[in-house]
């Protein structure tokens, strides 16, 4: 294999006997990139509709399909996979002008106001699997079930799983979801949840990926290796301006869903601040991102379907959030609109540990007295839940910060004082 430096912290690999593209990626060495990713990236370089390169993020890992961290460009065609089960996945992210401190140096009935605050969050968040016991009016779905009437023949699961759709807003989630309480370098508080479109992003996801692979016949290109898991639908077949529509509206699905959240969490949190004798406070900042997603950009001249599997896009000025691992830093950053990147940055701290990996090798007691230490509260039922959720599992953040500088410009850190994961 042939590797071409391209400056500090980003190499390309590109032998022209086994690639179609080059892969530019935001790491060190190839050494840092599992085989099993590198293999995935492998595939997209050789997809006979990949635009360009293909560009790996600096925390970058081992999907299905498609590497996390990955971003690809396509011409006219659009490939669930590459997309992801989460559509739409992302964080929010608000800042105010409250001193942290208050929610835990004031008690009351025993209680610290953050563990106050932490419970009630509990209660009005569904987490993990579970979902709201009555519908959340939307008036998103409704006008979406008038839309996907028509889609009724080629996807009836997907038209009946709306009804279900109601009960899955404003609720969290499990794997790497989480609502964290924050502090920032001024000693403010802030709030960020992570989550996507839950089980109607995934069931989207799944349909249009097995339709894909079912009709490949219709459009079988002699170039493509069956064996990549990439099916992919070309934009302008039945199929695949019907999956773009599902898409936009699992993306729009997904904002909602944080929405909600973050507006359960501030009422919770001026409810809260009111027993400590604070009756207002102002957001000083805010900022959303999705890291699942495709949509139709210009690069490099030409109109291309960027997928951002585990990426945010990162504009010139743009506000973007890269989280770190439970109870460690995040970052609140600026896009550098990087044209090699494809004006995109990393989404997270990435995985080093498989979620099975992690639950052999860490110790629930060591993770909740470690986090204790820290000062995070962590809103679980049971540690041993969420163990594979360790941030030792994940890449140190300032690390992949570090690898990013080209991408993005840090504008503020912030610091977990809570936790809720689902579990």
């Amino acid at each position: 294999m042939k590797i071409f430096s391209g400056g500090e912290g980003v190499f390309t690999l590109f032998d022209p006997k086994k690639q179609r593209l080059p892969i530019k990626i935001w790491l060190k060495s190839v050494e840092e990139i599992e085989t099993d990713c590198l293999n995935q990236a492998l595939n997209l370089s050789n997809l006979p509709f990949a635009f360009q390169h293909i560009a790996l993020m600096p925390d970058t890992h081992v999907g299905y399909g498609m590497p996390i961290g990955g971003v690809l460009a396509t011409t006219d065609v659009i490939i669930p996979n590459a997309v992801g089960v989460d559509i739409g996945c992302g964080m929010s992210f608000v800042a105010t002008d409250v001193e942290y401190k208050v929610l835990e140096t004031t008690t009351r009935n025993g209680l610290t106001l953050k563990e106050h605050l932490v419970n009630k969050l509990l209660e009005k968040i569904p987490t993990g699997f579970s979902h709201r016991k009555k519908d959340v009016p939307s008036s998103l779905i409704d006008d979406f079930k008038t839309q996907a009437a028509k889609d009724k023949a080629l996807v009836p699961n997907l038209v009946k799983e709306l009804d279900a759709a109601y009960k899955q807003l404003g609720t969290l989630g499990g794997g790497n979801h989480f609502i964290e309480i924050q502090r920032d370098e001024e000693n403010k508080l802030c709030l960020m949840v992570h989550s996507g479109s839950r089980n109607i992003g995934y069931k989207i996801a799944e349909t249009f990926n097995n339709i894909a692979k079912a009709n490949y016949s219709k459009w079988a290109h002699p170039d493509f290796n069956t064996s990549s898991n990439l099916w992919y639908l070309p934009i302008d077949s039945k199929e695949g301006e019907t999956y773009l529509r599902w898409l936009n509206f699992a993306l729009s699905f997904a904002r909602d869903n944080r929405a909600l959240m973050q507006k359960i969490v501030l009422s919770k949190l001026e409810e809260t601040l009111k027993l400590a004798g604070i009756n207002s406070f102002s957001i000083t900042m805010s900022a959303n991102a999705h890291h699942n997603y495709a949509a139709l950009e210009k690069h490099f001249g030409q109109d291309v379907w960027v997928h951002r599997k585990g990426a945010i896009r990162a504009n010139k000025g743009e506000y973007g959030i890269v989280p770190g691992a439970m109870g460690r830093p995040s970052y609140i950053v600026s896009g550098l609109a990087n044209s090699d990147a494809f004006n995109s940055a990393p989404h997270g701290a990435g995985r080093v540990l498989s979620r099975k990996a992690a639950r052999r090798t860490f110790d629930a007691k060591e993770l909740a007295t470690e986090l204790d230490k820290r000062g995070v509260l962590l809103g679980v039922s049971r540690v041993k839940n969420v163990i594979d959720e360790h941030f030792r599992a994940y890449k140190p953040i300032d690390e992949v910060m570090e690898n990013a500088k080209d991408l993005v410009e840090p504008i503020k850190k912030v610091e977990a004082i809570a936790v809720i994961k689902g579990d």
